[in-house]
């Protein structure tokens, strides 16, 4: 059997300097995501987390890791409803992630609540059980979830 496996690159790079060459203080933790396909993002703490080290307008950390797991999520359930013939028309999900304090303390990204909505198309439509189940098969095969231990939970119409 053959094990799947690949690496994926990002660079991340950050200055202490302004856009104006000056020294910035306090220092600012903006910064610069650039992807594979040569996307660049600006990236920053969260505003809640680092107020005087962030940008609003940047993605922070907690906003791209609750991203990566909707996505995942996403494009795992699209492929499970197209396996078991149902087209989806639409999918739109509004994930919500909780920042707390684990156990021993630690802060983390405790919890991640996807709000997927989705729009099937034709006469075949799932009933609630099995779009549970499908959700359910999606959560167990996304590469992201299984990487994680974040309480992920799904809440769909």
């Amino acid at each position: 059997m053959r094990i799947l496996t690949s690496k994926h690159k990002v660079l991340i790079n950050w200055w202490h300097r302004n856009a104006e060459g000056e020294r910035e203080n306090p220092t600012s933790f903006v910064h610069e995501w650039i992807f594979d396909g040569g996307i660049k993002v600006d990236a920053s703490p969260s505003p809640f987390v680092m107020p005087l080290q962030a940008k609003e307008e940047a993605i922070d950390p907690e906003e791209a890791f609750i991203a990566a797991i909707a996505s995942c999520h996403m494009m795992t359930f699209l492929t499970v409803a197209e396996k078991q013939r149902f087209s989806v028309e639409s999918y739109a999900d509004e994930a919500i992630g909780t920042l707390g304090k684990l156990e021993n303390g630690r802060t983390a990204v405790t919890d991640v609540v996807l709000k997927p909505k989705i729009v099937f198309s034709g006469g075949n439509q799932p009933t609630p059980e099995l779009l549970a189940k499908m959700h359910k098969l999606a959560h167990k095969h996304c590469f992201i979830a299984n990487s994680v231990t974040t309480n992920i939970t799904v809440e769909s119409d």
